[in-house]
């Protein structure tokens, strides 16, 4: 078995007000970067991060001096018009009505589509499982974005819970597992362990 930590970034002034922070590419805030000092997370392996500057600040706060590889895939969606805005200063944009009362199916106008932005995520996250096998390694954190382990759960997690249920919080993690001998035969699982800060 393969241990994976899916752990989500610290928080950024973006997060702290609740905008659609996708590809505006801002540093952990104070309050994001005091929060994540006060978590402990096993030092893996392998350490896989988002490029964005918020995942690569939180990977050397949460382990510091190790090396890690950066996966393009793994990045947060593109938000298109609604990038860099919340709810409320979106309000009365047509847009954004239109997607909400799709039930967030619609793609972001000038951005990401879901399936699209799923099919991404899962082709980092498979990249990165294949990299394990190969090193024949037994541990390993991804340090990315709410929306990437969004979907990486929906699509590959045994237990079956919807997009929205697999939300975790700035610096919070999955602690999953996976089957090396299912995921040769094409069984793509994961197997949730632990939820940490429980």
């Amino acid at each position: 078995m393969i241990s994976i930590w899916l752990i989500r970034h610290g928080m950024t002034a973006g997060n702290r007000v609740s905008r659609y922070i996708g590809v505006t590419d801002e540093p952990l805030c104070k309050e994001g970067k005091e929060q994540l000092e006060k978590l402990c997370y096993p030092v893996p392996a392998r350490l896989y991060v988002s490029p964005m500057l918020r995942c690569r600040e939180t990977a050397e706060i949460l382990f510091p001096g190790k090396e890690y590889q950066m996966i393009r895939e793994l990045s947060e969606c593109d938000f298109g018009e609604f990038e860099n805005k919340n709810y409320q200063e979106l309000a009365g944009n047509l847009h954004y009505q239109q997607w909400i009362d799709s039930g967030g199916a619609m793609p972001f106008p000038g951005g990401e589509s879901r399936e699209g932005f799923q099919n991404r995520c899962l082709e980092g996250f498979r990249r990165v499982v294949q990299d394990c096998m190969d090193r024949k390694q037994k541990t390993a954190a991804l340090v990315v974005h709410g929306g990437t382990i969004m979907n990486i759960m929906e699509a590959e997690a045994e237990e079956a819970r919807t997009f929205y249920e697999w939300h975790l919080k700035n610096g919070h993690g999955y602690l999953v597992e996976i089957s090396e001998q299912e995921w040769m035969q094409g069984i793509e699982k994961v197997y949730l362990k632990k939820t940490y800060p429980e």
